[in-house]
């Protein structure tokens, strides 16, 4: 019981109303890649409240700001360590955190695929200077084009993930990547995240973000994630 009225403390969360969820985070700072494991390489720590990436924040919110279970999101198995750390949302978090959420989009609107591969070997090497052997994963990702997106009518909270094709980011970090955003989408069309352009953790409206983000042809859709 002590743990349920923490989390409703800590994330502003009502158990009639989801759109509270990280309401208490609203205003944080923006701080790329906050967390860590307190040593080498990433020093950063385990948890924390002040900061959030778009990552952290979902993370931070469905973890309840329990470290455990956050920790349990962040790393395969619950294993701590940076080679373990689910850092890529298409082949690690999504697969990893299978048993807590799931892809939900085709139920919503008519789908799309991007296929990505995700060769964390080269990105660990080109970005980090680790030298790690991993395969290269392949992913077919589905998702809804923005054309589609108008007509999505959801019930529920949730996790949106926001899909793009950017051909040169492999050149700059190893590896090509699909997803380069996520936040928390509410039934009254509001997107809460943490804004690396606002420099905080913000509510938008989602209609108008997606029509900002269609004005770049690189940007494809979204995909929709339910939480368990």
């Amino acid at each position: 019981m002590r743990n349920f009225v923490f989390f409703l403390l800590l994330t502003g969360c009502c158990i009639y109303d989801a759109t509270f969820a990280g309401q208490s985070f609203l205003g944080a700072p923006y701080m790329n890649s906050p967390l860590g494991e307190g040593v080498a390489p990433d020093s950063d720590p385990l948890i924390r409240f002040d900061a959030f990436d778009c990552t952290t924040f979902v993370e931070t919110v469905l973890a309840g700001g329990d470290v455990e279970k956050l920790n349990n999101i962040r790393y395969q198995n619950g294993e701590i360590g940076f080679l373990t750390r689910n850092h890529f949302i298409e082949s690690d978090w999504l697969n990893n955190n299978a048993d807590l959420v799931e892809n939900v989009s085709v139920r919503y609107a008519d789908t799309a695929v991007r296929h990505v591969v995700i060769d964390k070997q080269s990105w660990l090497k080109k970005v980090h200077n680790i030298d790690a052997y991993f395969n290269p994963v392949e992913i077919d990702l589905e998702y809804i084009p923005y054309r589609n997106v108008k007509d999505i009518k959801i019930d529920k909270m949730m996790i949106v993930l926001f899909v793009a094709d950017k051909p040169k980011i492999h050149d700059n970090i190893g590896t090509d990547l699909a997803v380069f955003h996520m936040g928390l989408l509410f039934p009254n069309g509001i997107l809460r995240h943490a804004s690396s352009e606002h420099k905080k953790v913000i509510d938008a409206d989602f209609a108008e973000y997606v029509a900002e983000r269609m004005k770049n042809e690189t940007n494809l859709g979204i995909v929709l994630v339910e939480i368990k």
